[in-house]
């Protein structure tokens, strides 16, 4: 296998198959519309509580928590040698979401 055929470390966010039919349904991969379904549930608790909280303060909120579970799952569950690869990849993965949603005009 060359450099070029070999999987990346770690995944990227949107490499996922589109429904749960194409993921294989005994798969416990998360298929992309059960991906967008579970983030529009904290998008919903962030909805609620952002009745009594600025948006400003729950958007910082919701980065602190997604970079400690992040930590969490690099530290425990991955068992990333290389930090550092791990927050790069992360935080390109970060933009690249981002960028999708400013992108988007429904948002």
């Amino acid at each position: 296998m060359t450099a070029k055929d070999e999987k990346p470390m770690f995944p990227n966010w949107h490499d996922r198959p589109e429904t749960r039919e194409q993921a294989g349904l005994n798969s416990d991969y998360l298929d992309g519309d059960s991906f967008v379904r579970l983030a529009d549930q904290f998008i919903s608790l962030a909805n609620q509580r952002g009745k009594k909280v600025a948006a400003t303060d729950l958007q910082l909120v919701m980065m602190f928590a997604a970079a400690r579970y992040t930590a969490h799952v690099g530290k425990n569950v991955l068992v990333v040698d290389e930090q550092e690869k791990f927050i790069d990849h992360m935080t390109k993965q970060y933009q690249d979401m981002l960028r999708t949603h400013m992108a988007d005009p429904t948002v």
